[in-house]
């Protein structure tokens, strides 16, 4: 039986992964130190997610977890780090592309680090489910 947790974490870990490729290599954005961070965590999540998926381990959770969890503190911070002034001075980021900037700021508030919040939340609450059918 198709565990569907399972598949929806892994289908949001692929639409995470195209459209931050998408954003780079098709729209010219070049990513940022934070964004880096965050594409550190996620892209193994399509690969790990992706095998679970196949061979319908359920125990995935354990692994997964906390790497989305990691991935939801930094894409938290660096939206925060976008939309509150006062944060910019601790920003990490000093040579490139300033972590502050916003390529994209759909309605006033979407851009490409709440897009990558809501995709890291969404795999959590996913595996959250998971572990809460064991």
């Amino acid at each position: 039986m198709v565990s569907k947790p399972l598949l929806l974490a892994w289908l949001a870990s692929i639409t995470a992964m195209v459209g931050s490729l998408f954003f780079s290599e098709r729209m010219g954005f070049v990513p940022c130190t934070f964004c880096w961070y965050q594409r550190i965590v996620m892209y193994p999540l399509v690969l790990f997610l992706g095998m679970a998926f196949y061979r319908n381990d359920r125990d995935i959770y354990k692994y997964v977890l906390p790497m989305s969890v990691i991935g939801m503190l930094l894409s938290g911070y660096h939206y925060a780090l976008q939309k509150l002034p006062s944060l910019q001075e601790f920003s990490t980021c000093t040579s490139g592309v300033p972590c502050s900037g916003q390529y994209i700021n759909w309605f006033g508030f979407v851009t490409i680090p709440f897009l990558a919040l809501i995709a890291f939340t969404f795999i959590t609450a996913m595996m959250l489910m998971l572990w809460r059918r064991k």
